[in-house]
């Protein structure tokens, strides 16, 4: 099953690509609105690190010989592709706001609706299931632990630098500071966030892939 699975990886290596061109697009518009950008050091690791995903996947696969266990490969891959809904939910409701750099207009309100509704940073979710389910889909089970041990200490440094940066110019702490980080909590559904969104707002948000 390593040739399917390779198929896979080359998918989604090139929605990456596409991720990036929209990212792209989408911070030059909000650089030339007068937008602030931060993190640029913490950024060219992570660009790295997820740069070295995809091919690392392949090549445990391939140069070890990592079977394919079909008890595994199913839930896995159902999680896969729960985190990409996650992440182009997120990406969608950012609209042409998202990018994968820390970029923020001042005084653009942050987003609180799609999945901002229950989190602050749903795509961050995404990327720490992604990075457990697709290695693990061919049991490239050293790649899983060491891409979720390093992408956890720069999400530390990253959610720390972005929640600064739209503390500081798009109101973010009095409208997103009552929701959970990166897991949901009970009590904080759909009812409950609707309630506290009066009407929609163009969203501000520069959530990395």
């Amino acid at each position: 099953m390593v040739i399917p699975y390779l198929g896979f990886l080359v998918l989604l290596g090139a929605e990456r690509l596409v991720e990036l061109a929209l990212s792209r697009r989408n911070a030059a518009r909000a650089l030339a609105r007068g937008g602030v950008e931060r993190g640029r050091t913490h950024f060219r690791w992570m660009a790295l690190l997820h740069a070295a995903f995809l091919p690392a996947c392949a090549l445990e696969a391939l140069v070890l010989g990592r079977p394919f266990i079909p008890s595994i490969a199913a839930p896995m891959l159902v999680l896969a592709l729960a985190a990409q809904a996650l992440r182009y939910w997120a990406v969608t409701t950012l609209g042409p706001s998202w990018n994968v750099r820390v970029i923020v207009v001042p005084g653009d309100p942050s987003v609180r609706h799609g999945p901002y509704r229950y989190l602050r940073h749903p795509n961050y979710l995404a990327v720490i299931l992604e990075g457990i389910a697709v290695p693990m889909l061919h049991t490239a089970w050293i790649t899983a632990a060491a891409f979720s041990a390093l992408n956890a200490v720069l999400l530390v440094i990253r959610i720390r630098c972005e929640e600064k940066a739209l503390a500081e110019h798009c109101d973010y702490t009095r409208r997103l500071g009552d929701r959970p980080l990166l897991l949901p909590r009970r009590g904080h559904g759909p009812r409950r966030a609707l309630e506290t969104v009066p009407h929609a707002h163009p969203p501000i948000g520069d959530e990395g892939t």
